[in-house]
């Protein structure tokens, strides 16, 4: 190789190379004082965009554990009142068993057991109206509200207490263990009056209620569903019976629902086939009809023959029922009714609680897939900086070396 002066081809080389392992030091310095493997696009592009999505999903799912654990605030709520109002309805219930002892009690001492449901009732109702969440009532039956519990759209859970829990709500609102029930077995036509054509060996008997207030009709024009609703007293026939109060109507029923509802309590609670149909309703009148021929009815089989004991049995009779009877049933409909919503509410508690812990489990796993793509292995980059730092110090010397190489040219000149 010959000698210049003008190029120095070693130290060019020794320069580059210093210049390379300076780049390497500085990003090593950079990883580790920052614990980033990648600090910016160019480091590792596709590992950033990865890094970023994984980066939106734990900051997705950190905020979707505070609002599943909101969720379980506003059910804990929620199903804390309504435990409060079943203690409620229980006391109503014990009130009302105890206005049915009519052999000990007098008007007097069941007036004041009247003055005590009302307060209850009245308590019911307040419950419903104050029990909120962030301003919101959870008891007036409007409550339907979605519950983010994932870091994408759409990953909801919903809580939905359809049904207002105050006294009206719950069917409660007139119960009055001082008032008799409304319908009464008169035997002649009338508001309110039940009567009934008894059946013999070739014709079916027929009970026949008329409604209780006028322009409250079952079926027609008049229709209301107030009609169904203050249905009170039992009908009894084939050794069975149907209390009319334990129906269950809402103000949206229309006449062919209630009578349906009607009917299919009907079938369950006296024993008949499953689609009977012994009610029927025209204008004012409700009839309740037996089978059309009680002789086709054999022992054999269970049922009614053409004998005058089998045939009295297949005449229906009414039975008037007392206010506190009829609030008994009242009452127990809507402590079903409301441990019905509170087992709903408990089961979204259970839900919530294991949507937590899922929730913990994939942030943890998602932390360290991000963990391992974005931030810096320090020991690796220890050793890559340990020998950055001697290339480091070995390129100095050796460029230091090759720019004195070409001293020895002055020799020549000497």
């Amino acid at each position: 190789m010959g000698l210049s002066v003008n190029t120095n081809i070693a130290a060019m080389n020794a320069y580059r190379n210093l210049s390379t392992t300076n780049n390497a030091m500085s990003k090593s310095l950079e990883r580790l004082s920052s614990g980033f493997r990648i600090n910016r696009a160019a480091d590792d592009a596709a590992g950033l965009a990865i890094s970023e999505g994984l980066r939106s999903q734990i900051g997705g799912l950190t905020q979707a554990v505070r609002n599943t654990q909101d969720g379980t605030s506003v059910v804990q709520t929620a199903e804390g009142a309504l435990s409060e109002s079943t203690s409620i309805l229980q006391r109503m219930r014990d009130l009302s068993v105890q206005a049915s002892n009519s052999g000990s009690l007098n008007t007097t001492a069941t007036t004041s057991i009247q003055k005590e449901i009302g307060q209850l009732k009245q308590e019911l109702d307040r419950i419903a109206s104050t029990t909120t969440f962030n301003g919101t009532n959870l008891l007036d039956g409007t409550y339907n509200k979605a519950f983010q519990v994932g870091a994408n759209a759409g990953q909801t859970i919903n809580v939905t207490i359809g049904t207002g829990m105050d006294s009206n709500g719950l069917n409660v609102a007139g119960v009055d263990v001082t008032a008799v029930g409304a319908y009464t077995n008169q035997g002649a036509a009338g508001a309110g009056a039940v009567v009934t054509t008894a059946a013999t060996n070739t014709t079916a008997a027929t009970l026949a209620i008329q409604t209780a207030t006028a322009g409250q009709d079952f079926a027609g024009a008049g229709f209301n569903v107030a009609a169904f609703q203050s249905l009170t007293g039992s009908i009894s026939f084939g050794g069975k019976s149907l209390d009319l109060g334990s129906v269950q109507y809402t103000s949206t029923d229309t006449a062919a629902t209630a009578l349906t509802k009607l009917n299919a309590a009907a079938s369950t609670a006296l024993g008949l086939a499953t689609g009977s149909t012994p009610f029927a309703a025209a204008t004012n009148t409700l009839t309740f009809n037996t089978p059309a021929n009680v002789a086709n009815y054999t022992d054999a089989g269970g049922a009614l023959s053409a004998s005058v004991g089998d045939i009295a049995k297949a005449t229906p009779t009414f039975t008037a029922g007392t206010g506190a009877s009829a609030a008994i049933t009242a009452i127990d409909n809507a402590i079903t009714q409301v441990s019905s919503v509170r087992a709903d509410l408990g089961a979204k508690q259970n839900r919530f609680d294991h949507t937590i812990n899922n929730l913990n489990t994939t942030i943890e796993n998602t932390t360290a897939s991000e963990s391992r793509i974005r931030d810096t292995d320090m020991a690796s980059e220890m050793t890559n900086f340990t020998r950055t730092q001697v290339l480091t110090q070995a390129g100095t010397a050796m460029l230091a070396q090759a720019n004195q190489s070409t001293q020895s040219i002055l020799k020549l000149l000497g």
